[in-house]
């Protein structure tokens, strides 16, 4: 379970949302500038809301006049919109870093696909390659969260799609609260149990 209730002042308005979602895919729909990669931050730890509270598994990550939790001790898994890969290291090495268990990468190397790539570099791969390469790392922390900003915007319709499928296969044999931001609505309604629709800040 994720219960998120937070407020912070932006540059043209103010964020406050509040929502819980438990072993579902909840997807953050609306215009670009509308606070849902802001959401995501907050989640992760990159920034910090005004006030509020986040609470992950019974775990407060932060609440007004705590300290926050520290990034790396959250345990959530979050893949950017570029995938954010190491370039000097290889798929293996950017896949082992920060890994909690040999067995469960090379599980999740098997179901997606990807054991011909191990030991090329970011360079040397595709964009869909690299965004499964970024999923696998993504989840090889076995976090309790995973937070997916805009994951298949760059990727062609075909790319994309197995991408979702791999997600959603995944998906069924985790049960972690996934947020996923994006600007496709067909996307939405395929990926998401839930579309929470956000607009200057606010709930819709």
């Amino acid at each position: 379970m994720l219960s998120l209730n937070i407020q912070k002042k932006l540059k043209a308005y103010e964020l406050d949302i509040k929502f819980e979602i438990d072993e579902e895919i909840a997807v953050l729909f609306g215009p670009s500038g509308a606070g849902k990669t802001t959401i995501l931050n907050c989640i992760a730890g990159l920034t910090n809301p005004d006030s509020g509270t986040i609470i992950l598994s019974e775990q407060t990550l932060f609440q007004s006049r705590m300290k926050p939790v520290a990034i790396q001790k959250r345990n959530i898994g979050y893949l950017f919109q570029d995938y954010a890969l190491f370039p000097h290291m290889t798929v293996r090495k950017n896949i082992e870093y920060g890994m909690k268990e040999k067995e469960l990468v090379d599980q999740l190397v098997d179901v997606v696909g990807i054991e011909k790539l191990l030991d090329r570099y970011p360079r040397e791969i595709s964009g869909g390659e690299k965004q499964r390469v970024a999923l696998v790392r993504a989840l090889a922390t076995r976090p309790e969260a995973l937070l997916l900003d805009e994951p298949f915007s760059s990727l062609d319709d075909q790319t994309k799609k197995e991408c979702q499928d791999e997600l959603m296969r995944l998906h069924d044999v985790w049960k972690i609260p996934i947020i996923m931001v994006t600007h496709d609505y067909e996307e939405a309604e395929r990926l998401g149990d839930r579309i929470l629709r956000i607009d200057q800040g606010k709930l819709i």
